[in-house]
């Protein structure tokens, strides 16, 4: 993983540090489709269905028990639940149902206003790249950035099953980030908006202009498979977990409502950490409730309840320090080219390369910069 200026490169982040911990000690870039697959595979093994597409439009407490909930679904049908675990995303119907704020929380960063906002984003290939070397590397530019990775060949046989043609050559992610300046990203960025970002924004050895490339030859985005567009919004519920409230009744306490995935929280891909804290929130929930099922046989729900409200108050920790993590990542990546302050006429630019190079040059600090980005440190 290797991150550069245009013209030089300023670290190289490698992942081989961390074998002491993990079996798989290196950057692995792969669609989020594959991963969905390789979860339904696992859950369909153990004889669990998974329904789509459903959308859930409203939950009250059950007429009948004041601690079941009806959770309505588009199609009509009704599911009377114990408890509901929210992961319908950022815009959840049932978090909002329930009342349950949803906000970006105060940043890390001194300045907000300087974290990009706005990132365009394709699947592509380039006409005159050959190379079957897996490939990682971030460009970072005055109040810009840029990523491009190969994708792993058998994404191109995934393409092939899935609609029946077959994408010649390597297939790379590219990612760019657009300044406010280069106006709103289109709903559908087309190849030559996205060869004119990675030609102002990206490698010069990716440029399609030969008069700038170092090799002599343009490399030009010779197709794009995918493509997409996102605002780096960052929010956070105010608590994972509530009860649907019975009304005036003091006999029940209400069905458990709890949040995880992007219906809890929400933050910038920047150091790919969303689907990784969303799959943990789900895995700790599991055993969590498991616990908390058998507690209710022999304490009050209300004593019960404190073990939801533990689990839950740690995870939002963690989600916390996420989005601070990946808002500092956006910070460095988008950084202004302007003076650190009035008294010290210095580019904060010119701050960032040099610390990074240095980071490079120290391998306690490569090794630091490895295990954050691995996610390993973050149950």
């Amino acid at each position: 993983m290797r991150f550069d200026t245009r013209v030089s490169e300023l670290v190289r982040i490698q992942f081989d540090a961390l074998s002491p911990y993990t079996r798989h000690p290196y950057a692995l870039v792969i669609p989020q489709t594959f991963t969905e697959g390789v979860l339904g595979e696992k859950l369909a093994s153990v004889g669990v269905t998974v329904y789509r597409p459903l959308k859930v439009v409203d939950v009250k407490v059950n007429a009948d028990d004041g601690n079941l909930a009806d959770v309505v679904f588009d199609d009509g049908q009704v599911i009377t639940t114990r408890y509901i675990i929210a992961a319908d995303g950022a815009h959840s119907t049932i978090r909002t149902a329930v009342g349950i704020a949803f906000v970006d929380p105060k940043s890390d960063c001194a300045d907000d206003s300087g974290i990009l906002q706005q990132v365009a984003l394709a699947d592509v290939t380039f006409d005159t790249l050959d190379s079957n070397e897996p490939y990682f590397r971030g460009v970072m530019s005055p109040n810009n950035f840029s990523l491009c990775a190969s994708l792993p060949s058998t994404f191109n046989e995934h393409l092939a099953k899935e609609t029946g043609n077959l994408t010649e050559g390597r297939i790379y992610r590219i990612v760019c980030g657009v300044p406010q300046a280069e106006g709103e990203v289109p709903h559908s960025p087309s190849k030559e908006y996205m060869q004119t970002l990675f030609d102002k924004f990206g490698p010069l050895d990716f440029s399609s202009d030969p008069a700038v490339n170092p090799s002599g030859k343009g490399v030009c985005i010779k197709d794009i498979i995918w493509y997409s567009r996102f605002r780096t919004h960052s929010a956070i519920a105010d608590t994972f977990f509530t009860r649907l409230s019975p009304g005036n009744s003091s006999e029940f306490k209400g069905p458990a409502i709890l949040l995880v995935g992007d219906a809890a929280h929400i933050h910038s891909p920047a150091g790919g950490q969303g689907m990784n804290l969303g799959i943990r929130d789900a895995v700790f929930l599991g055993e969590v409730l498991a616990k908390h099922v058998k507690a209710t046989e022999s304490t009050p729900v209300s004593e019960a309840d404190q073990i939801l409200t533990e689990f839950v108050t740690e995870r939002r920790a963690r989600a916390l320090e996420i989005i601070g993590f990946t808002k500092t990542l956006l910070s460095i990546g988008g950084m202004k080219d302007e003076n650190v302050a009035w008294w010290l006429p210095v580019s904060k630019v010119t701050l960032r390369n040099w610390a990074l190079w240095m980071l490079g040059k120290v391998y306690y600090l490569r090794r630091q910069a490895a295990w954050s980005i691995s996610g390993l440190g973050r149950r």
